[in-house]
């Protein structure tokens, strides 16, 4: 029998985007990466999204994401009902649109991390064992009584723990979402970026359907936003912002 208390699970620092349970309860939550940055303030075109609401038209940034995709089209409604969320719209045509919002999303090549766990120190040991009391035939034929002693049972203890470190296999899910002036390039620039928001989970899951909903939820957050750096958020399954993303519009 399998002596174990609980253990302190993880020693190291987590994954980026790793999947965790939450203790006492069954709700997921997921961290999140997400970089976003702003440039309404120094763009003199660009209405602050804050102020008011913006028309827009989603296309794909992706040349091998077509838009006809089914794919495509379930990731840019999560991404319009986010917009929808930022008091945003979308435009009857391209051409009355404020802005024009480019959507890239996909799952990297997996690949190996390692990272550092806490692993239990087990030995095996006997239990103490009993006198017992059984019946014997001599080669007379008499029947008696005979004490013997029994081995006791063999069991494994934990008598400490020690840190390892074991190679996992990862898989970095990411949705890109960046909203552009609508107008002409000038001298072969593209018009100027008016804000842009990227989300990633790096983790053990290569499930990249489900994390759609999830990252689109922490994109919803951060439009028109300057984090200054990329920051960890968590996003429970549970979380309103969540529902609403996946309720649709």
């Amino acid at each position: 029998m399998l002596s174990m208390p609980t253990p302190p699970y993880r020693a190291g620092t987590l994954l980026a985007g790793a999947l965790v349970l939450l203790a006492g309860c069954n709700t997921t939550t997921y961290v999140l990466q997400v970089d976003a940055i702003s440039q309404t303030a120094q763009t003199a075109q660009a209405t602050p999204l804050a102020k008011a609401p913006q028309s827009y038209r989603v296309r794909s940034h992706n040349p091998n994401i077509p838009e006809d995709n089914l794919r495509y089209r379930e990731v840019s409604d999560y991404v319009k009902t986010a917009l929808s969320g930022k008091g945003m719209y979308e435009a009857p045509s391209a051409e009355t649109a404020d802005v024009i919002i480019e959507i890239d999303y996909g799952m990297e090549s997996p690949r190996m991390k390692y990272e550092t766990v806490t692993a239990p120190i087990i030995v095996l040991q006997q239990g103490p064992s009993q006198m017992e009391i059984v019946s014997v035939r001599s080669t007379s034929g008499v029947v008696k009584d005979k004490v013997i002693r029994v081995p006791g049972t063999q069991f494994q203890k934990i008598v400490g723990w020690r840190e390892e470190v074991e190679p996992i296999i990862v898989y970095e899910k990411y949705l890109k979402v960046s909203a552009r002036e609508n107008r002409e390039a000038t001298e072969g620039r593209p018009p100027p970026e008016v804000w842009s928001v990227n989300v990633s989970a790096e983790d053990q899951s290569n499930e990249l359907r489900k994390y759609m909903p999830i990252l689109a939820s922490a994109t919803a957050d951060y439009i028109g936003t300057n984090t200054k750096q990329e920051k960890a958020v968590d996003v429970s399954e549970n979380d309103e912002a969540v529902k609403f993303i996946k309720k649709g519009m």
